[in-house]
């Protein structure tokens, strides 16, 4: 335990490329259900206003469909494209009365959509899970296109910069992983620099319409939803290859999306995802996961259990590991839905009063599992 006296290195600032953060605090996306048509509702622009006000530096819009016909099918997602400009700079201005800066997560489904027009590299919503097809090199290329339209629009709508999305499963997380992407066109494969190529190409490219100072973020994961063991970067020379290709394209930090913060990425080493990537990579890195609840986000989805508090020990362990220089921000999910002002009751060390995050809290959210639930169900035969 850091000495209580000195100030929580939780609460210091932090420059990222232009931005300077007035703590370590991120929220990161999460759906909420409060978008019409892809819009962003001013429910959720209050929503985001208020987590802001309770203390967290960086507010990330929740997972948005790009500019492309073919990112989602859900009916209660965001999109970031001409039709939402107005709503979105609503939820951008309201976080920035807050005192807070605003990232807008940029995602597509690929072959996680489930109406049967999925694309995606390879046509794989997970080992042995059709869905969809392939998208060609000149689909790529409009898809790639729409990433930097909703880029732009994220920017004139004020935000500090994007979060590209390549986590958990979905669109570019699918092309990262060898068991969805066996492409044979220079884009996929068992050569983890092929796999992110396209991933890359992108960040490439937003970075090239939207200027040096904005800034980018790229969230990605070893976990799939469909699958808990799966790995991006198997060892951490493939994990340096990765990372070093995304540092190159331009991205300014990198959220390293563990189930839980603390457990480690390689046996022998204390140091999660986040702190493997800001080694390899020499960049800012955002660590994320169950931080202040016992029980993981899946488990809390897959299995309906309730996750305990657990916010102490994790602060304690959040502090050391930051003061060690293992990662730089720390994302609160799950928590900040269950108390918007956890942040300023962590600052306060008021433990007993944050107010534990339950699934009553999820409200009416609506989303379409199936092939996930379909995976989990194929898992477990094999159990």
């Amino acid at each position: 335990m850091l000495d209580q006296r000195r100030p929580s290195p939780l609460f210091t600032p932090f420059a990222l490329n232009g931005l300077t953060l007035p703590n370590r605090w991120v929220m990161p996306a999460m759906q909420r259900g409060m978008c019409s048509e892809g819009k962003p509702s001013a429910e959720l622009a209050a929503y985001y206003r208020r987590r802001a006000e309770g203390g967290v530096g960086l507010i990330i819009g929740e997972s948005s469909a790009i500019d492309h016909p073919s990112s989602t099918v859900q009916p209660t997602s965001a999109h970031i494209n001409a039709g939402t400009r107005d709503a979105w700079a609503r939820c951008v201005s309201e976080v920035g009365e807050a005192g807070g800066a605003m990232l807008l997560q940029l995602w597509h489904e690929g072959a996680l959509r489930t109406d049967g027009q999925a694309l995606s590299p390879s046509g794989l919503a997970h080992p042995g899970r059709e869905s969809g097809r392939g998208a060609t090199l000149d689909e790529l290329a409009e898809i790639r296109d729409g990433f930097v339209r909703s880029a732009l629009i994220a920017q004139e709508v004020g935000a500090a910069g994007v979060e590209v999305h390549a986590a958990h499963g979905y669109f570019l997380d699918q092309f990262l992983w060898h068991g969805t992407n066996v492409r044979s066109d220079g884009y996929g494969g068992p050569d983890v620099a092929q796999r992110a190529r396209f991933p890359a190409e992108i960040v490439a490219a937003i970075r090239a319409a939207c200027g040096s100072d904005f800034v980018i973020t790229l969230r990605f994961s070893q976990w799939k939803e469909a699958d808990y063991a799966a790995r991006v970067a198997p060892t951490p020379e493939d994990l340096t290859t990765l990372v070093t290709l995304l540092r190159e394209a331009g991205v300014d930090a990198l959220h390293c999306s563990n189930r839980r913060f603390w457990e480690h990425e390689w046996q022998g080493d204390r140091r999660n995802l986040a702190g493997w990537t800001k080694a390899t990579s020499g960049l800012p890195t955002i660590t994320v996961g169950s931080v202040g609840l016992d029980t993981d986000v899946m488990t809390v989805f897959m299995e309906g259990v309730d996750p305990g508090a657990r916010v102490a020990e994790a602060i304690d362990e959040l502090e050391e590991r930051l003061a060690a220089g293992e990662f730089d921000l720390v994302a609160v999910g799950r928590a900040l839905i269950g108390d918007p002002d956890f942040v300023k009751k962590v600052e306060q060390r008021d433990y007993a009063a944050i107010k534990t995050f339950t699934r009553a809290d999820l409200g009416t959210l609506e989303w379409d599992t199936s092939i996930v639930h379909e995976a989990h169900a194929a898992q477990a035969v094999h159990l």
